[in-house]
């Protein structure tokens, strides 16, 4: 299966000590390089990420970055082992100077190597929807399902997982990565791909942190509510009360703690 290695390893405690063979969650660099009409070929950046889905990596890390707006700005893909070339049209905003990373991106940061943040932060992002509201129970429910479908996890313990579920709390897609960045961009790539983005009437789930980097992904695909396993950074909770996104963290099978946009958590009752 792809995505995870055997490596030799000895387990220790106080009364023995075995050798044998651990999966481990595989990390391989990916180049990613555009071919523009405006700037001829130029090397975006270098990303450590676990093999696998790398086209729907690649548009979600462009769209997430505002280097396009839609998949119809992208004139072809194509995959090798390692690297990706992507062609883009005129109608693409892709800037060398400020999109290019001079730097490798690693697995734990999704926006280093950027010379400005600024971009980011006040990126154009679509209006989120007020009518998409869930209730604790079907995020507890969404919870214990998105823990079974982690396959990678289940034989490493080393990956990360982002999901879209609906209200009911049934997980329509999930991807898996070593960085959470990519696995969201995963997420979010498999919707730009299919022409549909904004994102309406889902949410996105994360299996850890809520990062500023991951909350501003989520903004960028329509998401108006994005829940997280782990702790919010104040960044995060900043960028999404600006922009109205529901921001729920810690969750757990009987509780959550919502940062902002609390009014789009409702009794279950109410969500039918």
């Amino acid at each position: 299966m792809e995505g995870f290695e055997t490596r030799p390893a000895a387990r220790i405690n106080k009364v023995s000590r075995r050798r044998y063979d651990d999966f481990v969650i595989s990390e391989e660099a990916l180049s990613i390089l555009v071919n523009s009409e405006t700037h001829g070929e130029q090397k975006l950046g270098v990303t450590m990420r676990t093999k696998g889905n790398d086209s729907n990596l690649v548009l979600g890390f462009l769209f997430s970055e505002g280097i396009i707006n839609s998949v119809d700005e992208v004139l072809g893909v194509e995959n090798e082992s390692d690297k990706t070339i992507i062609v883009l049209s005129s109608e693409s905003n892709f800037d060398p100077s400020l999109h290019c990373r001079p730097s490798i991106v690693s697995s734990a940061c999704g926006i280093c190597g950027r010379s400005t943040i600024d971009d980011a932060l006040h990126m154009h992002s679509p209006k989120l929807d007020e009518t998409t509201k869930i209730s604790l129970s079907s995020i507890s429910r969404s919870l214990e399902t998105m823990v079974s479908k982690q396959t990678l996890f289940t034989h490493t313990g080393g990956s990360h997982a982002c999901a879209s579920i609906d209200i009911n709390g049934d997980i329509k897609r999930i991807f898996e990565d070593v960085g959470r960045h990519n696995a969201m961009d995963k997420l979010v790539g498999s919707y730009v791909a299919e022409r549909q983005v904004p994102v309406n009437g889902l949410i996105s789930f994360v299996s850890g942190r809520a990062s500023f980097e991951l909350v501003q992904k989520s903004i960028r695909a329509g998401f108006s509510i994005m829940v997280a396993i782990g702790a919010p950074s104040s960044l995060a909770i900043d960028l999404a009360n600006e922009h109205g996104l529901t921001l729920v963290c810690f969750a757990k099978n009987e509780s959550i703690t919502v940062y902002t946009g609390i009014r789009r958590i409702v009794d279950q009752s109410t969500t039918s």
